[in-house]
């Protein structure tokens, strides 16, 4: 084998294998493989549940009144009064006595009923319900500040890309593979 033959087959390998290379970069295509992630904010929305709270509560009542001019305690009272003054004094003073007697014990028994009803009272439980609103908060995206060469851009994702986001003929790949295949 001559030395130009040695020398051509030397050269035309390494031109070959320039030529592959640069072949293989071009196909890459010559940019970044990643964005850089500068900032990950979580965007939260939130979530208002409205329920049904019912507890049991003890109510006092007062009975129903059945004589509501107290005409029973006036009477009886009178009654009591106009015999009490009846024992008191003699002639005139006998009967102004009966009669202020019976006046100040029907005004009496008129309080006294009157009282009695006020206190005549029942205890009962009843159910009270409201309706109270629990809020919680959910993660439906993350605003991602990224830098992509010598631009910086902002792009909403479902997920939290970590620390850099896959870049594909200079678009990024905002969608994991697996989410993709599905």
């Amino acid at each position: 084998m001559n030395k130009s033959m040695l020398v051509g087959a030397v050269l035309g390998a390494v031109g070959v294998t320039a030529g592959g290379a640069l072949a293989t970069y071009s196909l890459v295509g010559g940019g970044p493989e990643y964005a850089e992630v500068l900032a990950v904010e979580p965007v939260k929305e939130t979530i208002k549940t409205p329920r049904e709270v019912c507890k049991d509560v003890t109510v006092t009542r007062q009975r129903p009144v059945q004589d509501q001019h107290q005409i029973a305690g006036t009477v009886i009272g009178a009654v009591a009064g106009g015999l009490l003054g009846n024992q008191v004094g003699g002639g005139n003073g006998k009967k102004i006595a009966t009669v202020a007697g019976a006046a100040a014990g029907g005004y009496a028994g008129n309080k006294i009923q009157e009282g009695m009803q006020a206190r005549d009272t029942y205890t009962t439980t009843e159910t009270r319900c409201n309706t109270v609103t629990d809020t919680s908060e959910k993660v439906v995206g993350y605003d991602v500040k990224y830098k992509l060469g010598e631009k910086v851009g902002k792009v909403r994702m479902d997920r939290d890309p970590g620390a850099a986001i896959p870049v594909k003929d200079g678009q990024l790949v905002l969608v994991q593979q697996s989410q993709a295949a599905q």
